[in-house]
């Protein structure tokens, strides 16, 4: 054999031998960590098992301790609800005591009660026994009193309710006339304190107009001018005016007739104008009476305006203003009203200083409470009503509305400013001087009041006097007794009111005399 065949053989064999302890060292080594894994194995395994030993000790300790805390929890809570039913306990002892200690004291009250019902059981049929004897008696007395005064016993109920009857009218005659005596001497007192007071501390003048206005010419070729040919100036005056122009024998003088004052002032300056400025013909007419119509509305404002700062009342609106400056060439009986309006605001004013009221409010309800008669011209209604409703219209207060609505009553007063403003009302008309009335409507007015006057039984003579204002009764002395006066004197007012209508108050006076004659012989 070659030596490279040796060669090669010894070659395998070496590697073969190698492979072979490679192989023997990788299995040692295999079963050194074998044995290695399971001896870590077996420790973790007894590490395990301790450490399970040790959770399970822990969680026995655990549980006894939560089991023991919850009996603590369970006594404790056992030991507190056996105090709170003790306690209870002794209350609904002591309780049951009480009530037995009740119901003994209603057995005895029963008891009691029960003797007492017996004891007057017995003293009412006692009574019922007296009774029966008294009435036996009263109906032989009064069998007896009515033989003796031959009435029966309606007869003398009826003769004796009457005559208490009577004597019930006579002490309220005399209760209700010294009352009234009492009231009326201090009312009297003190409201003619406050309305001297009033009076005196203002002062106004009157001025007397009516429903004519007369403009005076230079000569009476004038009035040739202002007809016209064929009358056409006078037509066209008339016309732009709405008022009568009067053309008659009464001297260098032509009259304007008509019921609306503001369309007669703006037709007397307007003819004013033209007569002085010469110039006559109809569109200088309507020219003149447009322009004359809207100086005087500014004049109009301006009134109002004045009046508020106579006043000194703030914050009406312009609106307002303007109506009350018509009231300017308005009148009442004579009386200019926009005059009687600042007098009523500045009489509400002091009156309310002396009663401590509002004495604003009182001037501004014054002021106002005739400014419907701005209107009452265009709109029908009471001026009363209408001046209610143009104020509520502009934002009046409801206390201002309510007094101008209320005063001349034609709703009931709800306040003291309502009865304020009619008797600062009644007082600026009622003033010497004031107002003038038609003599007919005046001489009819007294002859009404006369006549009702005379309408009850027992009056003699009735007589109208003060302007109206006051009337005498004089009553038969034979009829009308003094305690039957006072209540005379009240049906009398009470008629008047219920059937005339006039202005401010009317005074009743009955008078009673007695005279004794006699003559020496």
């Amino acid at each position: 054999m070659p030596i490279e065949g040796t060669i090669i053989i010894v070659a395998v064999v070496a590697l073969g031998l190698g492979y072979a302890l490679s192989a023997l060292l990788q299995a040692k080594r295999a079963n050194s960590r074998t044995s290695q894994a399971k001896r870590e194995a077996d420790q973790i395994v007894e590490e395990a098992r301790k450490q399970a030993d040790l959770d399970k000790r822990a969680a026995a300790v655990e549980a006894r301790e939560s089991t023991e805390k919850r009996r603590r929890d369970l006594e404790d809570g056992f030991r507190e609800r056996k105090v709170k039913l003790n306690e209870q306990e002794k209350r609904l002892d002591h309780r049951e005591e009480t009530l037995e200690k009740r119901a003994n004291l209603l057995d005895r009250q029963e008891l009691d009660h029960k003797r007492r019902e017996e004891e007057i059981g017995k003293q009412v049929l006692s009574l019922q026994e007296k009774e029966k004897t008294i009435q036996e008696r009263v109906d032989e007395a009064q069998r007896q009193l009515e033989r003796v005064a031959g009435m029966t016993r309606e007869e003398a109920k009826k003769r004796l309710i009457d005559s208490i009857e009577e004597q019930a009218r006579h002490d309220s005659a005399k209760l209700i006339k010294r009352i009234e005596e009492e009231a009326k001497m201090e009312a009297d007192k003190k409201s003619k304190k406050i309305m001297i007071t009033a009076i005196q501390r203002y002062a106004s003048e009157y001025v007397a107009e009516s429903t004519v206005g007369v403009v005076h010419l230079p000569n009476e070729d004038m009035k040739g001018r202002i007809i016209g040919r064929e009358g056409r100036n006078i037509r066209a005056l008339e016309a732009a005016t709405g008022m009568d122009l009067i053309i008659d024998d009464t001297p260098e003088a032509v009259i304007i007739s008509g019921f609306n004052p503001v369309r007669r002032e703006v037709a007397r300056l307007s003819l004013e104008k033209l007569v002085a400025d010469g110039r006559i013909h109809p569109a200088r007419i309507e020219e003149v009476v447009a322009k004359t119509a809207e100086e005087l509305e500014v004049v109009m404002k301006e009134a109002g305006e004045q009046a508020t700062f106579e006043l000194g009342i703030h914050g009406i609106p312009h609106e307002l203003i303007r109506y009350l400056g018509r009231l300017k060439y308005r009148t009442s009986y004579g009386q200019n009203q926009l005059q009687h309006a600042i007098e009523v605001g500045s009489l509400a004013g002091i009156m309310a200083a002396e009663l401590g009221l509002n004495q604003r409010q009182a001037k501004r309800a014054g002021l106002l409470h005739d400014i419907g008669k701005s209107i009452d011209h265009e709109v029908e209604g009471s001026h009363a009503q209408l001046g209610a409703d143009l104020l509520k219209k502009h934002g009046e207060s409801a206390e201002i509305v309510q007094a101008v609505r209320a005063h001349h009553e034609e709703v009931k007063p709800e306040s003291v400013l309502d009865i304020l403003i009619q008797a600062a009302d009644a007082l600026s008309g009622a003033r010497p001087g004031a107002r003038r009335e038609m003599v007919e409507s005046y001489v009819k007015r007294l002859e009404e009041l006369e006549r009702l006057s005379k309408s009850f039984k027992g009056v003699d003579k009735a007589f109208a006097i003060q302007a109206g204002r006051e009337v005498r009764v004089i009553v038969e002395n034979s009829k009308i007794d003094d305690n039957q006066a006072v209540l005379l004197s009240k049906d009398i007012a009470k008629k008047i009111e219920e059937e005339m209508t006039y202005p401010g108050q009317i005074k009743v006076t009955v008078i009673r005399e007695t005279r004794a004659v006699d003559y020496a012989r």
